[in-house]
């Protein structure tokens, strides 16, 4: 569904020093020939993909990977420029970059907020050296307050940190020390995330000495009452914003698209985009990107050739995908706005699983809104399950 000729952008940076333990992205180390030659293609999508979204304002842009931060400055700033020249980019469009504090030096963080960059993420995941180690991270604690410092030096005032529990050996003495360290810096963002060990990653074959299942849901819960305390407000399962309920100023604005439902097209490989309810993920063959994009064939041609899983999504697609991805907001879903996009009342599509739930008080209705409650958000994924018929 087109919501008011808006788009989000995603820019995919594939590249890394080398790849944490646990990470299942499509991300590899390449010389700077290749980072060359790779940045060249991403031009040339940029330039066929606007034929298809001048009418569309671009009301953020989020440059992830990988490590953009790994790549010259000059290749994530070129971009950038050219992706202006290419489409509509809103005056006030916020303009996001994830960083590592291994490759995130000053110079590059002057350079992107020179570009007009205007949001970054740190990923620290840790403040504890052994806990980085083990998860195989290329920085240690200095180089994240050596980043922090600097991405404020080069004048961000809107910085997230991503922190990770459940790790490896992590206690809760220790996790409950990052997230302190990390407070105390105030950046305007946090987003905190439990581990979850995926098929493909070398932690899927090792054996890990995991926090048992009760430690992590309290360091769940130790979260959001240490955050809360300190003026952060969870607007997302995993996300925090500094400022009161009601407060959306340091909220993600490019990540509640995709909670939402809005329009985002995917750049780069193996980019995922959805728009006007229809899906599709770019090729992830690194070789097979660049010369279908740096060939001579025609706009039509390439077009087809860089899509892969396309799906036309159906009302009943579109409804499901509204309720699962809607309940991660601490808001909830809204009644009001389902009736005006699919014609129907919520309660006449899900009424016998949302009385089911608000019966168990893991949902509730909130004026407008149905979203889960605290006990709720605990087995957030049994609960947005049974909206998947």
């Amino acid at each position: 569904m087109i919501m008011g000729k808006e788009l989000s952008l995603y820019i995919h940076v594939p590249f890394c020093v080398r790849k944490c333990l646990y990470c299942d992205f499509l991300s590899f180390n390449c010389k700077a020939g290749e980072i060359k030659s790779y940045f060249n293609a991403l031009d040339a999508e940029i330039a066929m993909a606007c034929n298809s979204y001048r009418d569309f304002t671009i009301k953020s842009i989020f440059f992830g990977g990988g490590t953009p931060s790994f790549v010259d400055s000059a290749h994530i700033c070129n971009t950038l420029e050219h992706i202006r020249e290419n489409f509509q980019v809103d005056v006030n469009a916020e303009i996001s970059i994830e960083v590592n504090p291994a490759s995130a030096i000053l110079d590059k963080l002057t350079d992107y907020r020179r570009a007009g960059i205007n949001r970054i993420s740190i990923g620290a995941q840790s403040l504890n050296d052994g806990e980085l180690k083990k998860i195989g991270r290329a920085h240690n604690s200095a180089m994240f307050y050596e980043t922090f410092a600097n991405a404020r030096k080069a004048g961000f005032d809107n910085i997230n940190i991503d922190i990770m529990s459940a790790l490896p050996d992590q206690t809760m003495d220790s996790y409950m020390e990052t997230l302190e360290k990390v407070v105390s810096l105030g950046p305007e963002h946090i987003s905190a995330y439990s581990l979850i060990v995926e098929e493909g990653t070398p932690f899927y074959d090792m054996d890990l000495n995991l926090p048992d299942e009760d430690t992590d849901r309290q360091m769940y819960h130790e979260t959001r009452r240490f955050l809360a305390q300190n003026g952060y407000h969870r607007y997302e399962i995993s996300n925090y914003a500094k400022g009161s309920d009601g407060d959306k100023t340091c909220e993600c604005y490019h990540n509640k698209v995709y909670w939402r439902r809005g329009n985002y097209l995917g750049l780069g490989l193996g980019a995922s985009s959805m728009t006007d309810d229809s899906r599709w993920k770019n090729i992830s063959d690194f070789n097979l990107y660049q010369s279908i994009l740096l060939d001579n064939t025609s706009f039509l041609d390439k077009f087809h050739q860089l899509r892969t899983e396309f799906e036309k999504l159906s009302r009943s697609d579109c409804m499901e995908e509204f309720m699962f991805l809607g309940l991660r907001l601490v808001e909830g879903v809204s009644i009001s706005e389902f009736k005006s996009l699919f014609g129907r009342d919520i309660y006449d599509v899900y009424g016998k699983i949302i009385e089911k739930y608000i019966s168990e008080e893991l949902l509730e209705q909130n004026g407008d809104h149905i979203r889960l409650t605290e006990t709720g958000m605990d087995v957030s994924n049994t609960v947005m399950a049974d909206f998947l018929f």
